[in-house]
């Protein structure tokens, strides 16, 4: 049967082959040669074609689009891709965090939102999640958090116990457990939840002055969720729901859209701050830094190749680019580390020359060799020389992205301040952020995930942490999973 193709199938060094359909064998009825080599470089690229999943965030999808800026911070950033007018391509990635590849989208957890922009200035990532929170605050921390929402070693199975052992034995988990275990912690689709930076950053305007800040991607779409029935019922029934949802709006052309905010606290601001401003478990209060309004951030193209520019992709926050940097928060500068060295643990080396991780801008660099190099190099290889290689001397750039530091060397937690405590903005958002129905909702959310396994001393530990949280909410949750246990 003919495809009607005028395209001939070729070998992947681009030498026409002789039939998609039939190996070479000795007769008709005879055994397969191994010197077909055709059918070796198929079944070989096959064994192959799976990369290692990320450890995290590895179930996902993205898309293409623009970021716009509509309005005018240049006060506080020098940065080009937020002048005004400024438009610039994007990658965006969702996911979810504890599933592996085949998951089902609808899992109770957060949601990954990293972006890359492609700026003239070179490539720009903000790696975030559609929590403005994480669960730690140290990046000691963080791998033995990711394995206890894992798999256990003994039967492989994800376990609640394990995660609320974890949870309750690290107070600091308040704020972003409320958040999980609330409407938050299944969004209706990609598009209907908001992307936050959680971290704190640094902004440096063209004078040189400098500032703390956060950024906040607010859906136009409006922000909606799934309730834990919805969610459970679309596990079984379409596994990648939000995959799907996404494309499908993108194909269509309902391009799903997302306005940045900025709240911005200037540099000296930070030293008195009531609370630990760069702690990851904290939000700062509009009432004290207001929402910015920055830009428009839209999705209006598919990927091609999910793989090529999706799976392959690779967002790290240690990507800053003039007029943007670091501040102290101790979890993003461990994944300055981290981040980067996934990717070439997962990829490869030269996993930028990947075409969907390249910058659109120039590159002049001395990185040599390895695994996958694609991007020639020319001598001199080394620097400094005198054979008219790129220099850094000379540089206008100044070196504007840092701050003062003094002290011991210790290992300990943030200095305590006068509003630092691990329970009162998970308390906050149960009582001024939720109304009644979705208070009720987290009640049996948890409930729910508590009778899941979740057996004693943890359980009477995760009756304590919300207690802590909230009195009420505590002995509600309490009360509904005794009630449960009594008739089951």
């Amino acid at each position: 049967m003919s495809n009607n193709t005028d395209k001939h199938t070729t070998n992947d060094a681009g030498i026409p082959v002789a039939s998609d359909e039939h190996s070479l064998t000795v007769g008709a009825d005879g055994p397969i040669l191994l010197h077909d080599h055709y059918l070796i470089e198929q079944m070989a690229a096959f064994n192959r074609e799976r990369i290692p999943e990320r450890q995290p965030h590895a179930k996902g999808s993205g898309a293409f689009g623009h970021f716009e800026v509509t309005d005018d911070v240049s006060q506080y950033t020098r940065a080009s891709v937020f002048q005004p007018g400024e438009k610039t391509e994007v990658v965006v990635r969702f996911s979810t965090v504890a599933g592996e590849r085949g998951s089902p989208d609808t899992w109770r957890d957060p949601r990954g939102f990293a972006i890359k922009f492609y700026t003239k200035e070179g490539n720009f990532d903000l790696v975030g999640n559609n929590t403005p929170v994480f669960f730690v605050r140290d990046p000691m921390k963080f791998q033995h958090f990711i394995r206890s929402q894992k798999r256990r070693a003994d039967n492989n199975l994800r376990d609640h116990d394990m995660q609320w052992d974890f949870w309750t034995l690290s107070p600091e988990s308040a704020h972003q457990v409320t958040y999980l275990m609330g409407d938050r912690g299944i969004p209706k689709s990609w598009r209907h939840m908001n992307g936050y930076s959680s971290h704190t950053y640094m902004w440096v305007n063209a004078e040189g002055e400098k500032f703390w800040v956060k950024y906040h991607f607010e859906s136009d779409q409006g922000v909606d969720f799934l309730t834990q029935d919805e969610a459970d019922k679309l596990a079984g029934q379409d596994g990648d729901y939000h995959v799907r949802d996404l494309f499908n709006a993108i194909k269509q052309g309902d391009f799903p859209s997302w306005t940045l905010y900025m709240q911005i606290m200037p540099m000296a601001e930070a030293e008195h701050y009531r609370f630990n401003p760069f702690d990851l478990t904290k939000v700062w209060p509009h009432g004290d830094y207001p929402l910015i309004k920055v830009g428009k951030l839209t999705l209006d193209r598919n990927p091609t190749d999910n793989h090529a520019q999706i799976e392959q992709a690779a967002f790290e926050p240690n990507n800053l680019v003039p007029g943007t940097g670091l501040s102290p928060d101790k979890m993003l500068i461990g994944r300055i580390f981290a981040y980067a060295d996934a990717h070439r643990a997962r990829l490869g080396v030269n996993y930028k020359q990947i075409p969907v991780n390249a910058p659109h801008s120039p590159v002049n660099s001395y990185s040599k060799d390895g695994a996958m190099r694609i991007t020639p190099v020319s001598d001199p290889v080394y620097a400094p020389n005198s054979k008219g290689g790129p220099s850094a001397e000379g540089n206008t750039l100044p070196v504007d992205s840092t701050w003062p530091v003094q002290g011991e060397m210790v290992r300990a937690a943030y200095t305590l301040r006068k509003d630092d405590d691990d329970f009162g903005q998970a308390n906050a958002l149960v009582n001024k952020v939720m109304d009644e129905a979705a208070r009720e909702r987290l009640v049996d959310n948890v409930a729910g995930h508590l009778l899941d396994g979740v057996e004693e001393p943890v359980l009477s530990r995760a009756f304590d942490y919300w207690t802590q949280i909230d009195a009420s909410i505590g002995a509600r949750i309490k009360q509904k999973v005794m009630s449960k246990k009594a008739t089951s």
